[in-house]
């Protein structure tokens, strides 16, 4: 959440960055914000002098009544009953303000980085990396376009690269959902028999390669220096306000109603939330978590080959990233959680790019965002596979996740910032389709020691 203080220092700036992530009537909405703020203080500025002027008749009755001015001393008595009175009325006004200005600000997005690029949709993301192409010789426009493949994150990408499109040239490949039938790895009509579309169950190999991609990336983790959490999949509204989820994304939420909890959609949400209402010290910083967790997203149905199989699921499993820094060092943080997702990628061969998202594109809590993507050469789609993100001071306002300062002991907001570490279900669907030959599916080799094999047949 916005601080007042961010909005009344750089007003300008907040607007301006609000429109460039496409919000709808910023100007009006920072106007009604200090608007509240401004009824808010007068009502405390009501209170206060109430009080003080209270404070100071009621010190003069003893003298009064010392003085044997009796009738005066009565009077200065109901005076100070009227002021007491009408003291609960400026703290009902304070407290109505004070809740209009909260909702108000929950409903207003972060405000992007001047990196972000310009945009409202997907197609103005800025294409900044691309690698694993040397690896898949049938990509003969990526090879010629080699030169690229390197990109500092800072990087503007040119608009060629933005653009660019991957031109499969070798023979068909089956899909993911045909291979998982073919190999008897994943049942889609079993999980909608069981609970319904989305819900896949995964069967024998199958089931095995979803713990092995687990293992895989829990270990890398664990050698980057994360230390391991296991959360409830489960969380209070607290947390889903902290951290944004709520009231922003309540629809794509499962909510247990009996209980008031709602599923995770993803392990964000309880690990940042283990620093809500924690002040920590700048010597534990970074705080550097993981953590595997099934995640739940209620997300609208669609039809079509952008949904079927893996592609979009309610229920998947996910391994997270999350930390907790200081302003001064979150940037390097963030790209240290990029090459980190970076090298899991290349460690299992995919294709893969790199994407800054646009203004328009990213979520409600990002300042900075970017989108993995691995190249699935059976469907010819890009799949998203993860996204890490920056949340700057906005998640950390919002949890009250705040430190000290060493230099000089005062207490400041945190950054926090989170990626997933993979998100499965992608993973899976693009080693399926791109490791396919007649002998069977062949496994990276830094996922064999996990699966216990090097081939699906």
């Amino acid at each position: 959440m916005l601080t007042l203080k961010q909005i009344y220092d750089n007003k300008a700036a907040i607007i301006a960055g609000l429109e460039k992530k496409h919000f709808g009537n910023a100007a009006e909405t920072i106007d009604q914000v200090i608007a509240l703020d401004t009824e808010r203080k007068a009502a405390q500025q009501k209170k206060d002098a109430a009080s003080a002027e209270m404070n100071r008749i009621s010190k003069s009755i003893g003298a009064l009544m010392a003085q044997g001015k009796r009738e005066e001393a009565e009077a200065a008595k109901s005076q100070t009953g009227a002021l007491k009175q009408a003291i609960p009325g400026y703290e009902q006004e304070m407290a109505k303000a004070e809740e209009a200005l909260t909702s108000l600000l929950l409903t207003i997005p972060n405000v992007p980085y001047d990196l972000v690029p310009q945009g409202g949709s997907a197609e103005d993301n800025l294409v900044v990396k691309i690698g694993n192409w040397e690896n898949k010789p049938m990509l003969d426009k990526l090879a010629a376009e080699g030169t690229i493949a390197l990109r500092d994150w800072d990087n503007e990408a040119d608009e060629e690269n933005s653009k660019f499109l991957i031109q499969n040239s070798e023979f068909t490949k089956l899909p993911h959902w045909e291979l998982a039938k073919k190999y008897n790895l994943i049942d889609f009509d079993l999980g909608v028999k069981i609970s319904g579309a989305g819900f896949p169950v995964y069967i024998g190999l199958g089931a095995r390669l979803q713990r092995a991609l687990i293992n895989f990336f829990l270990a890398e983790a664990n050698a980057a220096g994360y230390t391991e959490i296991m959360p409830p999949t489960v969380v209070n509204e607290a947390s889903g306000y902290g951290t944004g989820q709520l009231p922003d994304k309540e629809g794509q939420m499962y909510h247990c109603q009996l209980d008031n909890l709602y599923l995770i959609p993803t392990a964000e949400v309880p690990v940042t939330n283990i620093y809500r209402d924690v002040i920590l010290e700048e010597a534990q910083l970074p705080i550097k978590n993981c953590a595997y967790t099934q995640c739940f997203r209620r997300e609208a149905g669609s039809y079509g080959k952008d949904v079927r199989g893996l592609n979009r699921l309610h229920e998947f499993s996910k391994v997270e990233i999350v930390r907790i820094d200081t302003p001064e060092h979150s940037d390097a943080s963030h790209k240290e959680m990029l090459a980190h997702v970076e090298g899991l990628l290349q460690k299992l061969e995919l294709p893969y790019r790199v994407l800054r998202l646009s203004g328009g594109d990213m979520s409600f809590t990002a300042a900075l965002c970017y989108d993995f993507e691995v190249y699935s050469e059976a469907q010819h789609r890009w799949l998203e596979v993860s996204s890490t993100s920056n949340f700057d001071t906005y998640q950390a306002n919002r949890l009250h996740c705040r430190y000290r300062r060493a230099e000089d002991k005062k207490v400041a907001l945190a950054h926090t910032l989170n990626g997933s570490a993979l998100a499965l279900p992608r993973i899976v669907a693009a080693l399926l389709e791109n490791n396919q030959t007649p002998e069977g599916i062949h496994i990276p080799v830094a996922l064999q020691p996990y699966m216990g094999c090097d081939i699906i047949k």
